[in-house]
């Protein structure tokens, strides 16, 4: 891929993250700047997704750690083991809300 395909799938990304967060119902900001978006909860804690563009790949920092995923053709896949990035993600963002979150 391409780093500007990289660029406009990751922007989507973010995207779909910052859609799907406007419709909870709990209190949660979210914050792109440049290749981050921050999403901070009631609480003052963060989940941080990072796209890294020279390893084509999107991070995630939260509690339960962090996480590298490297696109695989249909997926973004975890690099260090099993685990897709947006069950993934939605598994953070449950435990920082302490409410169920998934993508749909």
């Amino acid at each position: 891929m391409t780093e500007s395909e990289f660029l406009t799938q990751t922007d989507r990304i973010f995207s779909q993250i910052e859609l799907a967060l406007d419709d909870v119902d709990f209190d949660v900001d979210a914050l792109r700047t440049g290749n981050v978006l921050e999403v901070e909860f009631d609480d003052g804690s963060k989940v941080i997704v990072n796209r890294h563009v020279f390893n084509q790949e999107v991070w995630i920092a939260a509690r339960s750690g962090g996480y590298h995923y490297r696109y695989d053709g249909q997926r973004w896949m975890n690099t260090r083991g099993e685990g897709e990035f947006f069950a993934d993600l939605a598994a953070a963002i449950s435990l920082h809300a302490g409410e169920a979150f998934a993508f749909h």
